[in-house]
This record gives structure tokens, sequence and C-alpha cells, in this order.
């Protein structure tokens, strides 16, 4: 299919942008940065031709939903949402540094997608208790949440790396490179805020989906379960901030403790029986 040979060749382009982000810091050459961004905007650019062919490709056979219902299809979605959010990010900070730790996400989840020789790339219909259009809203919302949380991660690592480094290697070139303390933390806090308020949505949407399908708002699923873990650790984030000013440390290791659950809740859940389970 043509959706899959271009995802195929934009794995590569996005692992070309990290080489690039990577040699413009050892380097320091600018030229070298913005060539990186230039691969990565323009895997983007393809990325989106591919959902979009394979939207219609979906649609001439029958099946009249987006590209997100199976686990090939959603680790595809998350890779671009990632992708979508960090170019704005460092449109809006230009610093292209965060790249080396945002990017790889993005990248590993389209490796995984498109070069795992068990992956399930077919079109598939969805079962009739599925059918609904509460779904694109459900996976768009939780995913750019997903997204989201990844840029605060690699901006957690960051920031932990300027932190506990500036105090041992100060003669390193990626500490000249990174920004201010005060601007990681407030790139994690709005973040994190953004997660947070599409998860929020994902949840309260998933939940009228779940009535629709199953007839319960809420059943205790693993995913379900697991995402409201997710959503109250991002909650203490937000409320340590906001009540109790935290700063520096403790707001970047939070920011990881959350996205480990993410990962738990896209990945770790599908290996527990559960209405969820994309195995």
């Amino acid at each position: 299919m043509a959706d899959t040979q271009i995802l195929s060749i934009v794995t590569f382009i996005y692992l070309g942008g990290f080489l690039a982000y990577l040699v413009h810091l050892v380097s320091g050459k600018p030229s070298v940065g913005l060539l990186g961004t230039g691969a990565l905007a323009a895997g983007f650019i393809a990325h989106t031709v591919a959902l979009l062919l394979r939207w219609k490709a979906a649609y001439a056979v029958g099946y009249d939903h987006p590209p997100l219902t199976n686990f090939y299809e959603s680790l595809i979605f998350f890779s671009w949402t990632i992708i979508l959010l960090y170019l704005i990010m460092e449109w809006r900070t230009r610093t292209r540094i965060l790249g080396l730790f945002v990017v790889p996400v993005a990248f590993l989840c389209l490796a995984f997608a498109s070069l795992s020789p068990d992956m399930n790339t077919r079109i598939q219909p969805l079962i009739p208790a599925l059918q609904s259009n509460w779904l694109t809203s459900h996976v768009l919302t939780c995913f750019m949440g997903y997204a989201a949380f990844t840029t605060a991660f690699g901006t957690g690592i960051l920031f932990l790396i300027g932190d506990l480094g500036k105090d041992h290697i100060k003669t390193a070139k990626i500490l000249t490179l990174i920004p201010q303390a005060d601007l990681l933390e407030e790139l994690i806090y709005k973040s994190v805020l953004l997660g947070f308020i599409l998860l929020t949505l994902g949840i309260f949407t998933g939940s009228v989906w779940a009535h629709y399908a199953w007839g319960s708002y809420w059943s205790w699923d693993p995913k379900e379960t697991w995402s409201l873990i997710t959503w109250l650790i991002y909650a203490v984030l937000l409320h340590g901030r906001y009540a109790q000013g935290w700063r520096g440390r403790r707001l970047a290791v939070t920011a990881l403790v959350g996205f480990a659950a993410v990962l738990f809740t896209y990945l770790g859940v599908n290996y527990l029986p559960g209405l969820h389970s994309y195995l």
C-alpha cells in the first residue's frame, strides 16, 4: 500500500532529523540544526499525506472511520502528534536541543509500526459496537494529550541534565545550549497542562463512548484504571505547581513518572485482559 511505503520512508527521515540535531549539538553549526528542522517538517508533511491516503483507502472499501482503530494505526498517529507538537514548540522557543529527547520517541513508535515483521498493517473494520462518531474525538484527544506529555517528558530530561550537570560537567557543549531553567520549568508546566486538559476530555469522551458501546460509563477496565492513575499523577503535578510552588527537580521528575504511566496506559495494558487491548 502507498501509505505504508511512505511511512517507511518517513521513519528514516525522522531518524535523519534526529541525527542532524545531534550533529548540530556536537558541531554548533546552525545550518545543521536548520537541516534537522527541515527534515522533520518534510517528514511531517509526508506523514500527514500517508494518514490521509490510509483514510481514503478505508473509505474506498466501505470503512467510514479515520485510521485510528488498531495498534498499527495508533502508533503512526501517536508519532504524528508528537512531531506536530514538537515543531510548534521549536517554533515558539527557537531552540532545537529539545528535539534530541522528543523526536526519538516519535521515531521509535513509527519504526516499530513500519518495520516490525509481526505488525498487522491491514485496514480493518470496526466491530458494530465501536462504530460511533465518538471514536474520533476520543482517540484524537487522548493521543494529543499523550503527545503533550511526551514533550513534557523530553523537557524534564533536558532540565535534569542541565541541573545535575552544571556542577560536574561545566565544559560540556550541551550545557551551553540548554535554555534557562525557568523556561524549561514553564515548558514542562504548559505541556502538562495541555496534556491534562486533553486527557480529561479523552476520558470523558471515552466514558460516553463506552456507555454507547457497552452500556456502562466506567467498568474499571485496565485501560480505564491506568488512564485514571495517569490523570491523578499529572493532577498532583499541577496541584504541586499551583498550591505548593513546585519547581526544579520535583517538577521534572514528576513529569518523567507521569510519562512512565502514559506508556503503561498505552502499551502495558495490552498485555492485560480487557476491552481496550490491541493484542
